[in-house]
């Protein structure tokens, strides 16, 4: 396939040949796989303290006439701890087991659990490779949800990994018609549940990624603005393709970056 390639002002500077990475069939179930892999990996054990709820001094009595035994008062037979008494007459309250108030609980999660995964090599480029080639199928960005020019797919000049100002970057963007998509990457909404409570309040959108040679100026130009990721071709990975394991996302490569891609034969 071959590409057009445009400047900061969407001037049409040349063409380019995309290398062979492009020309893998779409492969949802391969691309879901790897970012299921990797979110799995990112993901923090979790467990509760292994004393919890079990730290009041109560026990339970399976003989019937034994002292500070529930047998014959017409109670529930759980651990209860000893408040008062008077006599033979003892004043409990539940406790320890799982039903009981300040009880533990009954399968709590345990930090020792794995939760990473694998995923062999081949199947992780061709995995990348699949979801390469579906950023430059127009049908299948827009089906993403992406707001994409009619020019699309292209190419972007090397100039703009020059760029070292936000506002530059917006006017940028700007020319080459993608406003609409950055507008509709700004917004925002209030996460519904308990997630609105726990740092996450926010459900954002993802918007254009920009792949680029390598560390340049326009990793921290365009970083603040919303939706938009900036990498190195080298450090690309299924989660950025396809975020939410949904190939198609709009990507704008750079001729400099396409050029280290087939002289490296990455992800191949």
């Amino acid at each position: 396939m071959e590409l057009s390639i445009f400047n900061a002002k969407n001037e049409n500077v040349g063409k380019k040949h995309l290398p062979t990475q492009f020309d893998e069939p779409v492969r949802n179930d391969l691309i879901q796989r790897a970012v299921e892999v990797m979110q799995a990996n990112a993901r923090q054990p979790y467990g509760s303290d292994p004393r919890a709820g079990k730290k009041a001094a109560a026990k339970l009595s399976r003989r019937r006439r034994k002292y500070k035994c529930s047998y014959g008062h017409g109670i529930s037979r759980v651990p209860r701890k000893t408040l008062s008494r008077n006599g033979t007459r003892m004043h409990w309250v539940g406790a320890f087991a799982p039903g009981t108030v300040g009880g533990r609980r009954a399968f709590p999660p345990g930090a020792e659990k794995v939760w990473s995964k694998s995923i062999n090599t081949q199947e992780r480029r061709k995995a990348i490779r699949s979801a390469l080639a579906a950023t430059v199928q127009k049908a299948v960005v827009t089906q993403h949800g992406h707001k994409i020019p009619n020019t699309y797919p292209f190419l972007i000049d090397n100039t703009f990994e020059a760029i070292d100002s936000i506002v530059d970057v917006r006017a940028a963007l700007d020319k080459l018609q993608l406003t609409t998509e950055l507008e509709r990457s700004s917004e925002k909404t209030v996460r519904a549940g308990m997630g609105k409570m726990r740092g996450r309040r926010y459900v954002k959108k993802v918007g254009p990624l920009i792949v680029v040679s390598g560390p340049c100026k326009l990793v921290n130009s365009a970083r603040n603005i919303a939706g938009i990721d900036v990498v190195a071709v080298n450090k690309l990975n299924a989660e950025l393709l396809a975020p939410g394991t949904k190939p198609g996302r709009l990507t704008l490569y750079t001729s400099a970056a396409i050029d280290k891609m087939t002289k490296e034969k990455l992800y191949s």
